[in-house]
């Protein structure tokens, strides 16, 4: 990093927040051009990338699987999938998996049938709405975290990658019409889950900065999400003036720990993969009333089947996971991770029924950008859960997500490259200095954010209606008020930035929900329960005025 001159900001060549999959990605790819800072607001490797269980999904070497892992994709995507977004995907995924191979990703190879490897070849297995095994997993049920380290150790490799942990981006700066840098802050890990203020913003410039920092589950109250998942990037490049796409497709996982005392623990979907039934309270077999593939449809089909059978008396009850009759697989072998969790609560795949139910886990919208990342304002770029390429239309296809952050974050990286924008030298204000909040201050922040997780899950989650989307409005209004009081006399603090987040993430997903009167994908309107090609046909793009368009790309 570079220091000008007294009344400059220090400078970076590119700037990119956050550390999954699709950050670590761009900064490999950028790190052979310039000067590199990566920031992560806890510690580098936690993110939505290292939770990731199972597998990600690439066409096979020979090419021949190419199309069909297209047509895939387009189909779980129900009408709305941007077909060169998916070419691109499907056709550039073999490459830049193969990279991670290169730089030490270990993915579970086959065996035979007495456990012997078959010369490096590489388990692929089977999800919902895949119309073969493609899946590469890593430990079992441990694919994020492996592909994860991989890429951290890489990255560490590179001599002008610098990495900020435990540091938060406050605010994108604009100047000339274009992003020019961000302001961070510092919080270590004793302050960083507290409403404690984080340390004086930093203005750092930069010729580009790229948004990678993940999707924002937390918005929810009931999510497969860690805490960090807070949709800040979003809402960064919201208030910065950056376009929204397709913010109404919340993507509900549908087989999360159900179990009183537990998290909403993810429940991989290679479990139904490896032939899980869904069993409801009656110890029926449910699935073949929704869809011909069964346990293996498309993840809203079986989100909302869940739903439906779970309800008894008006009131939602888990329905059940039935692994007892698999008998080919080893399950503890197969699924480490799951198993062990599973077995702190007293329960066994191999002989017990697990209690599940849907959580929120994927945001199929974002910052609206093109193939190559860029977004609607220069300098600004997005990639990963936090982008909008229309690669997922309304519903993504499992194990998807994985190989959209390896494939867009370098290809956001190539356009950073190639619009070789200057640094800006600017003078501009230096921001003022925080001030904390009152212990009472964040006990009232807390019960806010409690407050806007449990309305956007009531209004805004599986099963949608007009008056309820309106009254989590009002809701969502209510808590950004008290947000901004809060807010006012310059405290600022990291919860306090997450919940402001949280809000305007909030406030995008309830206006496009309610401007989209059909059902599509994840988006499904119990008052508008058919699909209405020729009306909405078209992606949602939410503007800087906050009002909701549709265009079709």
């Amino acid at each position: 990093m570079e220091t000008g001159a007294a009344a400059d900001s220090p400078a970076v060549d590119f700037l990119v927040v956050g550390a999954g999959v699709a950050g670590l990605r761009a900064a490999v790819e950028l790190a052979g051009h310039g000067d590199v800072l990566v920031v992560t607001k806890e510690s580098l490797g936690e993110s939505n990338t290292h939770y990731a269980q199972g597998g990600i999904a690439v066409a096979a070497e020979d090419g021949a699987d190419v199309g069909l892992h297209l047509e895939d994709t387009v189909r779980a995507g129900d009408g709305l999938v941007y077909p060169p977004a998916a070419q691109v995907l499907v056709s550039q995924g073999s490459l830049r998996v193969a990279e991670l191979i290169e730089w030490g990703t270990n993915f579970d190879e086959a065996t035979d049938s007495e456990g012997r490897r078959l010369n490096g070849r590489f388990l692929r297995t089977r999800e919902g709405a895949h119309s073969l095994e493609r899946i590469l997993h890593a430990n079992g049920d441990a694919t994020g975290a492996e592909i994860s380290r991989a890429l951290v150790a890489h990255a560490r490799r590179q001599p002008r990658i610098r990495f900020a942990e435990w540091t938060q981006v406050t605010r994108l700066v604009t100047a000339e019409r274009r992003v020019m840098g961000a302001e961070l802050a510092g919080a270590g890990p004793a302050g960083a889950g507290s409403g404690q203020p984080v340390a004086a913003p930093l203005r750092m410039r930069a010729r580009a900065v790229l948004v990678a920092s993940g999707g924002a589950g937390q918005v929810y109250a009931e999510t497969t999400n860690p805490a960090v998942a807070t949709g800040d990037g979003i809402a960064l490049a919201a208030e910065a003036g950056a376009e929204l796409a397709d913010m109404e497709f919340y993507q509900f996982h549908p087989t999360a720990l159900a179990l009183e005392g537990a998290p909403r623990f993810l429940l991989s979907e290679a479990l139904r993969g490896e032939g899980a039934y869904l069993r409801n309270g009656r110890g029926e077999r449910f699935m073949e009333r929704y869809h011909p593939q069964l346990e293996l449809a498309p993840r809203d089909v079986v989100a909302r089947a869940i739903a439906r059978e779970g309800a008894v008396e008006g009131e939602a009850r888990p329905v059940y996971l039935d692994m007892r009759h698999v008998k080919n697989v080893d399950l503890h072998r197969r699924f480490p991770g799951i198993s062990a969790f599973l077995a702190r609560h007293g329960l066994d795949l191999a002989c017990d029924l697990i209690p599940v139910r849907p959580a929120a886990h994927y945001l199929m919208g974002g910052i609206r950008t093109d193939l190559s990342g860029r977004t609607s304002i220069a300098g600004l770029y997005a990639a990963g859960e936090a982008a909008c390429t229309g690669v997922h239309g309304a519903n993504r296809l499992a194990s998807n997500s994985l190989l959209e952050g390896l494939v867009f974050g370098a290809r956001a990286a190539q356009a950073m490259l190639a619009d070789a924008l200057p640094l800006i030298h600017t003078e501009s204000e230096m921001p003022q200095e925080a001030k904390p909040l009152s212990a009472a201050e964040e006990q009232h922040l807390e019960a806010t954010i409690v407050r806007l997780r449990s309305a956007m899950w009531t209004h805004a989650g599986l099963l949608r209606e007009e008056s309820s989307l309106r009254e989590g409005l009002a809701r969502q209004a209510e808590c950004d008020a008290a947000l901004a009081g809060l807010a006012m006399g310059a405290k600022r603090g990291r919860r306090l930035s997450e919940a402001q987040a949280l809000s305007r993430v909030a406030e995008a997903i309830l206006k496009s929900a309610v401007a989209r009167t059909e059902s599509r994908g994840a988006h499904f309107r119990s008052d508008y329960p058919r699909r209405d090609d020729q009306n909405f046909g078209r992606h949602s793009v939410l503007g800087a005025n906050r009002e909701v368009i549709f265009e079709r790309w």
